[in-house]
């Protein structure tokens, strides 16, 4: 359902193939024609990283690169699931769904999941009662596998777009984010925040987005970075505890607001807590000793308030002192939350002293995945090659480098 096919062409760099014509392969699969074609993004996230979950602000942005879904309607009461980049092919009934033992599957049917359970207490008579006689779907996509960039999301959000789209829910974007989310949390198990599935489904082209994780409000920025070029390098690593780590660190989080709650009862989240009381109540608490709670909430805190200065700086046309931000977003992503690895510490520090990039960290969950770099377009070959060549030597592994543009949201094809 990802990218998967790849040449290599440089030893030290490895390129992405191409997607097929979807319908092409729904036709050959099932026999049939697709009634439509959904394409979702993935997304970047240009500063604000685990402060989703913490209420927070995000400035995240859809990319151009995607998941695309074709789907078509059945009447014998199955879900007939293909991913065409794995070659695999799953049949399930729409009744008594329950998680799936293929990761891939569970971000197809935890969706019909939301919407079974949306039609089931909805007060109105929706015609997509029509949902329980099944469906056929194929799925494909070029958003690189454990690369951060919300691969899952993009599935999610185009599964979920396509049974509104066949089936008229009459699901609201904002309703389908908030239910692909719940998705994650009850198929995948991962307790994710709603940057991802907000931003592939609300993303603008030439856009980014500041999202209040908190109220759901955003507003939409343009993106001119003039001479200077996104580019991510994907360390092509994904560390065994990526999952099981993320899910910590909202408990430390939330350990964290347990206690200052006992003296700042309105704080309900980091978002309500600011430096001085995390410092006041969580530095030297007797509590935390042998936790890791206060470097956590330090850091949510600190990334909460970059983020908002980070916007200012793209109003003012200064991207030098947001692309600092980005360096500052990666130390406590490193030091203080810990969620980095040594490939991605390896991939900024390379590129941090370069004054051609503005700006470099992690970018995602962590432990593996992208760095997200603003690096100068008549340097790029040179710094690209540089790069590839220095993460060969200290890791024995090949770089994998995305250039991405910024690209619109989910919608039919």
């Amino acid at each position: 359902m990802f990218a998967k096919g790849s040449l290599t062409l440089n030893p030290t760099i490895n390129i992405y193939l191409g997607m097929q014509d979807i319908r092409v392969s729904f036709q050959q699969l099932f026999n049939t024609s697709a009634s439509l074609v959904v394409q979702s993004p993935g997304r970047i996230n240009l500063i604000g990283e685990h402060t989703d979950y913490n209420n927070g602000f995000v400035l995240p942005a859809a990319i151009d690169k995607c998941v695309q879904v074709a789907i078509a309607k059945r009447s014998d009461g199955a879900i007939h699931m293909h991913a065409i980049d794995l070659q695999e092919s799953v049949i399930l009934p729409t009744v008594a769904i329950q998680p799936h033992a293929i990761s891939w599957v569970n971000y197809i049917i935890g969706v019909v999941a939301q919407v079974q359970k949306y039609i089931a207490n909805a007060s109105s008579n929706i015609a997509s009662n029509d949902l329980n006689k099944g469906f056929d779907i194929c799925i494909q996509g070029d958003i690189p596998i454990g690369a951060g960039l919300s691969s899952s999301a993009a599935v999610e959000c185009a599964v979920i777009f396509a049974l509104n789209e066949i089936y008229q829910v009459g699901l609201t974007t904002m309703q389908m984010a908030l239910m692909t989310q719940q998705s994650e949390h009850e198929f995948a198990g991962v307790k994710c925040g709603i940057m991802d599935m907000f931003a592939s489904l609300h993303g603008k082209s030439n856009q980014v987005m500041l999202l209040d994780c908190g109220s759901l409000q955003h507003s939409y920025y343009p993106l001119d970075l003039k001479e200077y070029q996104i580019v991510l390098f994907d360390t092509q690593i994904k560390h065994a505890l990526a999952s099981s780590e993320y899910n910590t660190r909202r408990l430390e989080c939330e350990q964290g607001v347990g206690v200052l709650q006992q003296k700042y009862p309105s704080i309900k989240t980091l978002r309500d807590a600011n430096k001085q009381q995390v410092d006041e109540l969580l530095k030297t608490n007797t509590s935390l000793v042998g936790t890791k709670v206060y470097d956590r909430c330090k850091y949510v805190v600190d990334e909460i308030d970059r983020v908002q200065l980070a916007v200012k700086d793209l109003l003012a046309g200064d991207i030098s002192a947001f692309g600092q931000k980005m360096y500052e977003t990666h130390e406590g992503l490193s030091k203080l939350y810990e969620v980095s690895c040594p490939e991605l510490d390896i991939l900024v520090n390379a590129v941090k002293d370069n004054p051609h990039v503005l700006g470099a960290r992690m970018m995602g969950g962590g432990f593996g995945g992208c760095t997200i770099n603003i690096i100068k377009k008549s340097e790029l070959e040179a710094i690209i090659n540089t790069v590839a060549e220095l993460y060969a030597q200290q890791t024995a592994h090949i770089l994998k480098v995305h250039q991405v543009k910024i690209a619109q949201g989910t919608h039919i094809k």
